[in-house]
């Protein structure tokens, strides 16, 4: 019988950690699919009693699993962890808040049985329930990337996702440390089915993903999957380049006409200013790729295992 492996990755979700395994399995076991299931919850270093409640459920179900994090290492690397773990035929990822619906899972698999797909993934068609910022905020993000890298994101495009082995295995190839698993699922290929559905809100508690954590995230994925940024970084030395010799013609004008040297300090003052916040803006930029060069080269683990099940 084919299996499919769940990976749950979890941050301080005691609250949400049986809930989540409760309604996960009271939903499967309703499908009409001969499969079996794995669920490996990736404790990513948290603080309170998730652990214990993994431990629990892992003693109390073989189908259960888990892997401790020696502290956070973010969700990416969780990702990363339950991708290697997995043993699945099929294997997917879920947050453990249940805003990723078990019941599409079934059409999930239903789509890679076909085989015409090797992945079947969710997307959010709105976003009801959300701040009308973040909202604004994702959108724009979606366009700008999707304007500016070759690997297309789609918009509402979800970490929830069921891919065949082969994709998985594809994935496990790119061993970067600076992971954005979106353009990840998206660079290494292979037809996916998209799977619409109306935005499900948190089963308990906050979400953990603030407005900060957010925005670097996305700048992640925008040096993850462009370079881009860099020739914006050219193209505006040039333009300064051709603003400094137009202002340069104008004051040697003014000087001849109008014998006026002195004049216009004020003016002089802010297209100094203009220009060193490009030259640092853009700096900024070479200074941040250089950072992600530095971190690839030091070749550090993504992620450190404490303890595991498997």
């Amino acid at each position: 019988m084919e299996l499919i492996s769940v990976i749950v990755p979890c941050l301080n979700e005691e609250k949400a950690i049986e809930i989540f395994y409760e309604s996960f399995f009271d939903t499967v076991e309703k499908f009409n699919i001969p499969v079996e299931y794995e669920v490996i919850f990736v404790d990513d270093g948290s603080t309170d009693k998730s652990l214990e409640i993994m431990r629990s459920l892992s003693r109390r179900d073989r189908r259960v699993h888990y892997i401790s994090f020696s502290r956070n290492f973010g969700k990416e690397g969780a990702m990363l962890a339950g991708l290697k773990a997995a043993k699945g035929d099929y294997v997917t990822m879920m947050d453990v808040d249940l805003q990723d619906p078990p019941r599409l899972i079934e059409e999930m698999y239903g789509a890679l049985r076909s085989g015409e797909y090797d992945c079947a993934a969710a997307r959010r068609a709105d976003r009801k329930g959300e701040g009308k910022i973040r909202s604004v905020l994702s959108n724009v993000f979606y366009a700008f990337i999707n304007k500016i890298s070759d690997t297309e994101i789609v918009k509402g495009a979800r970490d929830f996702r069921l891919m065949t082995r082969r994709m998985v295995n594809s994935v496990l190839e790119l061993t970067e440390y600076n992971r954005f698993s979106k353009g990840i699922f998206s660079w290494v290929g292979y037809r996916t089915k998209w799977i619409s559905y109306e935005n499900v809100e948190r089963s308990v508690g906050d979400t953990k993903w603030s407005m900060s954590k957010l925005m670097k995230y996305s700048l992640e994925g925008i040096m993850a999957f462009s370079t881009k940024p860099l020739a914006l970084a050219s193209y505006m030395g040039l333009m300064c380049l051709f603003v400094s010799l137009v202002f340069i013609c104008i004051i040697v004008f003014k000087t001849l006409i109008w014998g006026d040297p002195v004049a216009g300090y004020p003016s002089l003052i802010c297209v100094i200013l203009l220009i060193g916040g490009i030259q640092l803006f853009t700096i900024g930029i070479l200074g941040q790729y250089m950072a992600k060069t530095y971190l690839e080269v030091k070749k550090r683990p993504i992620y450190i295992t404490k303890e595991s099940d498997l």
